[in-house]
């Protein structure tokens, strides 16, 4: 595998946002992706996506073969979710190792969930989705989907060796369409895509981000 850029990595943070204004729009109301209801949360947050994220997507799913859609399970995650996810999971490296400084700590926990500033969910930017197929089955792409590097034996990672051909294929396929519409992957993640946030900004050579930071306002 290829070195890998984290969300921890100061290059990252580095980038300035220059926020576009784009709202957020609820996935179920506004396309034909077949949404997973695991992460479904009261007020709907997970549905929600920026506008130019969802174009770029539906513009992915349009060019899958047929018989495949894209399952979407996550979009945006407010800041105080995302906060708690990545409190939890150092929390969990710590205990297993205890002792790993501070920084280690901080850039391990950033494989799995992003900081908090840099958080591309919390920027209604990114999105965790998978394959399905004509029926709405999810199909095997190797692990589960938020199995964590520690769990899966880093068999999450994009480029992951010894998944299996088929799972191989899917995942490439995955990454074929995505990539053409636009997106980048979070590469210790096969189901983490983005457009437009700090990351993706990065990865790009973009000079700002498109988006920074939300709340969801509900639609009205």
């Amino acid at each position: 595998m290829t070195e890998i850029m984290l969300m921890s990595d100061p290059k990252v943070a580095a980038v300035p946002v220059a926020e576009c204004g784009e709202p957020l729009v609820d996935v179920r109301r506004h396309g034909g992706l077949l949404v997973d209801t695991r992460k479904q949360d009261p007020a709907g947050a997970f549905a929600h996506l920026r506008e130019g994220v969802l174009e770029r997507l539906l513009k992915a799913q349009a060019a899958l073969p047929g018989g495949l859609r894209l399952l979407f399970v996550e979009g945006y995650r407010p800041p105080s979710l995302q906060r708690r996810y990545f409190e939890e999971y150092a929390g969990q490296l710590r205990a297993a190792h205890p002792d790993w400084p501070d920084a280690r700590i901080h850039s391990a926990a950033s494989r799995y969930v992003s900081p908090p500033d840099i958080a591309p969910h919390s920027a209604g930017a990114a999105v965790d989705l998978t394959l399905a197929d004509a029926d709405g089955r999810e199909l095997d792409l190797g692990t589960r989907m938020n199995a964590d590097p520690e769990e899966s034996g880093g068999a999450c990672y994009t480029h992951a060796p010894g998944i299996g051909e088929e799972a191989r294929a899917r995942r490439e396929l995955l990454g074929g369409v995505l990539t053409a519409a636009g997106l980048v992957n979070y590469p210790t993640e096969w189901w983490h895509w983005s457009f437009g946030d700090r990351y993706w900004a990065s990865l790009a050579g973009r000079p700002a981000a498109l988006y920074g930071p939300v709340e969801l306002v509900p639609e009205k």
